[in-house]
């Protein structure tokens, strides 16, 4: 009998060094089919991933909004429905909202640098004459940047096919990129208005080709990501909603212009963990230079200090908290996850860092025990 079970450990040491020599010398291909498989079913993972999204403002809309109407028992059947049309629609009008207050500012801004366009030239001319740059000098250079300029207007009518390709190639891939982000909503949509129903099939499934260990153990795992992830986006929202006021508040204090729509703006891209608040930077930072640079300056200063606040004060204990993850793993999956996926890397990397950790913790906690 030992020996039987001597033979069958050999037997699984031989099979699974057979397999990882394979896998190593075909790690190339492995990667490809991989590549292949992942965009194959991307729309469907990013529906998913929507879905887990919304469904955190969708149970807030059903749970303390339509489930406390009278009439909630009557109407059952429409109500998750409305539940998702009404939660799509205050996500429409968030966005919205940061639209109507960005783009006007920018055509403004826009306005007001054409039309001070000759005050800005004279103005350079004069910096460049204090630093000893002569007008010829200046003259000689602007003739460069036209014979530049006939350069690549030759290139262009030289390499025209080419140039063609590239710009198929491009709308081509803006339109596949439109038709997955339209599948995904859809796909999302669907997941949100049956999830009780397939959250069953995926038990039964679970239950009928797994042991009664593996299920438990599978669901459980479950449970805790719909929660880690629940937890982080609430968490997310409130450290944005957060930094958006910090820093509607410093910018009054600080006499800096536009103080509602940038703050806005930036607060809406704090959803990004940790480095968000620099994406809206570049933009509030060129409505401001227009107005006054000074002013631009001082802004782009106090964002750094927001930012250096937020990303080692407010996010640490407001995310990491609401996900049960220490404060020094927080940067380290955001950092990890900015280097791999960019930001959606960022977006994902903290919830599932926070899943691992648990599991982790919880696995070593019961070995601890057993021993």
């Amino acid at each position: 009998m030992d020996m039987k079970k001597y033979k069958n450990d050999i037997l699984i040491y031989i099979t699974y060094t057979v397999l990882l020599i394979f896998a190593l010398y075909n790690i190339s291909h492995i990667f490809n089919f991989l590549g292949f498989v992942f965009k194959l079913f991307y729309p469907f993972i990013l529906g998913a991933i929507i879905a887990f999204v919304i469904n955190v403002l969708l149970n807030l809309v059903e749970n303390k909004i339509f489930k406390r109407l009278k009439f909630y028992e009557k109407f059952k059947k429409i109500i998750r429905p409305l539940s998702i049309m009404t939660t799509l629609l205050i996500i429409i009008g968030i966005i919205g909202l940061v639209v109507i207050l960005i783009v006007p500012q920018l055509k403004d801004t826009v306005n007001i640098f054409s039309e001070n366009m000759p005050v800005y030239i004279e103005t350079l001319e004069e910096r460049l004459d204090s630093f000893g740059i002569s007008e010829s000098y200046i003259s000689e250079y602007i003739e460069k940047l036209n014979t530049f300029k006939d350069e690549i207007i030759n290139y262009v009518k030289g390499n025209s096919s080419e140039i063609f390709k590239v710009t198929i190639g491009f709308a081509s891939n803006f339109i596949s990129s439109i038709a997955n982000i339209v599948i995904a909503l859809v796909f999302a949509i669907y997941i949100l208005a049956s999830k009780e129903k397939l959250s069953c099939q995926v038990k039964k499934i679970i239950k009928a080709y797994s042991n009664p260990k593996f299920e438990r153990r599978f669901l459980d795992i479950c449970d805790l990501s719909n929660k880690t992830f629940s937890n982080f986006i609430s968490g997310q929202c409130l450290e944005a909603l957060i930094i958006g006021l910090l820093c509607f508040i410093g910018m009054l204090i600080l006499g800096i212009p536009y103080s509602a729509p940038i703050s806005v703006l930036v607060g809406f891209t704090a959803l990004i963990p940790v480095f968000g608040a620099f994406i809206g930077t570049f933009i509030g930072a060129f409505l401001i230079f227009m107005i006054n640079p000074i002013k631009a300056l001082i802004f782009i200063i106090f964002i750094i200090v927001l930012q250096q606040l937020e990303g080692n004060l407010i996010y640490p204990k407001v995310v990491g908290k609401q996900v049960g993850l220490p404060s020094i793993w927080v940067m380290v999956a955001v950092t990890i996850g900015a280097s791999i996926n960019g930001i959606i890397g960022m977006l994902l990397s903290v919830p599932i860092c926070s899943i691992l950790y648990s599991i982790l913790a919880t696995d070593v906690n019961n070995r601890i025990k057993s021993k």
